[in-house]
């Protein structure tokens, strides 16, 4: 027990402040006196004692009243008060507990049972204020660890946001490679006619520039000429030549704008789409992975579009949700033609279907249904978490689907479900508010 403690010692009665500070102040303690309630309520204020004696019966103030006061200062709450009352006077001592005093000591005094008393209500007082300081320093312990966890979110939180834009740009790669396939086919066609219009323009020109030429016998030769390169085929293919290339060059730039549509942030405000415009540009993006191939069947995509209104949300990571979940159709609808022969993957065709409608209740509803492998039960409870992927490495990220319904659920405020069976496919279902709130 520290000795350097203070003892306020309040009563009236000369012989009894006189014995109750010498016996205390010869147990190492520090003690203060005073001999009415006033000076006890200033001695306290002034030196913050850390244990009052209080004798109830003083003139002026009496010692509930000092109590009160006592109590009433936010410095003095929680100081010990024991007060001093004679034996006999019960509801002194009633009353005193009841106004925060922690305990009292009878008159006349036994030198024992005060010391032992105070010193109990001393050991409380240090331990409580251990305790505090305890308290204090795990709050402020926990306020710097919080605050570390709060960084650590937020740099967890700019973290996530760098793998979804990872991921998007993992999307990004795989629609610019579908791009440049789709794009491959009508350059090579363009460029395949251009060679021939190339020659027939050259045929026509050099034809011309005999016809002009004079004496009239030349009209013979360039008749000959003609009849020789086939000028009069050439000059009739080559409106559908050109016609032809003009195709050509349509695809393209249908690809192109799609390409565009696709890649647009439209984080920063929501327009009116076309929901099926929407799809159709993620299928055109999709289409290389939809044909067959040795190790992959035909994909098939029925279509029921049936929404006929524009439909208001954030166009780029709407069909960045689409396009996430018509992969995984394509990736499970893939994994299940493993388990079929090379020849059976030859002829088989596996189907995809995506129906659009009105939920009559101001709600969009997009469903897509593959005849895939299926998933187990334990990857259906953990489709959404983050990072969880059944592919292997290389393959996938496993954040295709828990951006899926950030987008979907948290974006657009719509609701995302699903149901699976293995060995029958999955069917996602996307319900999103048709106008904003």
């Amino acid at each position: 027990m520290a000795k350097d403690l203070i003892i306020l010692v309040v009563d009236d009665n000369p012989t009894n402040l006189k014995v109750l500070s010498e016996t205390l102040s010869d147990s190492g303690w520090k003690i203060l006196v005073a001999n009415d309630g006033e000076t006890a309520i200033d001695q306290a204020e002034y030196a913050q004692p850390d244990l009052i004696l209080l004798d109830v019966m003083m003139p002026g103030l009496d010692g509930f009243e000092v109590c009160k006061r006592l109590q009433a200062m936010p410095s003095l709450r929680e100081t010990p008060i024991i007060f001093m009352t004679a034996l006999n006077d019960k509801e002194s001592k009633v009353k005193g507990l009841s106004l925060g005093a922690v305990d009292y000591i009878t008159k006349p005094f036994w030198i024992e049972e005060v010391l032992a008393r105070i010193n109990v209500h001393l050991k409380i007082r240090v331990l409580t204020q251990q305790l505090k300081q305890q308290s204090s320093e795990l709050e402020e312990r926990v306020q710097t660890r919080t605050a570390e966890l709060s960084q650590a979110l937020d740099d967890l939180q700019t973290s996530q946001f760098q793998i979804m834009q990872s991921e998007k740009m993992s999307a990004l790669g795989q629609l610019v490679a579908g791009v440049a396939h789709e794009i491959n086919n009508p350059l090579n066609f363009i460029g395949g006619n251009l060679r021939y219009a190339e020659e027939y323009v050259e045929d026509i020109v050099k034809y011309i520039e005999l016809v002009d030429q004079v004496p009239q016998e030349l009209h013979q030769q360039a008749s000959a000429f003609a009849r020789e390169v086939g000028l009069g085929e050439s000059i009739a293919d080559f409106p559908a030549l050109l016609s032809s290339m003009r195709v050509g060059v349509d695809r393209i730039s249908e690809i192109s704008n799609s390409l565009r549509r696709f890649a647009r942030s439209g984080d920063e405000a929501k327009e009116f789409i076309d929901l099926h415009e929407n799809l159709e540009t993620t299928l055109l993006i999709l289409k290389p992975r939809l044909k067959a191939t040795t190790r992959r069947l035909a994909i098939e995509v029925v279509k029921e579009y049936e929404l006929q209104d524009l439909m208001e949300c954030y166009p780029g990571p709407l069909s960045q949700a689409l396009m996430n979940l018509l992969a995984n159709a394509i990736d499970a609808i893939d994994e299940a033609a493993e388990l079929r022969s090379p020849e059976e993957r030859q002829f088989a065709v596996s189907h995809i279907f995506i129906r659009t409608r009105d939920r009559g209740d101001g709600w969009a509803e997009i469903t897509i249904r593959d005849e895939g492998v299926g998933m187990t039960e334990e990857t259906q409870a953990r489709i959404f978490e983050s990072l969880f992927t059944t592919k292997v490495v290389g393959k996938g990220t496993g954040l295709g689907l828990s951006i899926t319904r950030q987008i979907v659920e948290e974006k657009h405020r719509g609701q995302l479900s699903f149901s699976s069976k293995r060995g029958e496919g999955s069917e996602f279902v996307v319900a999103i508010p048709l106008l904003s709130e």
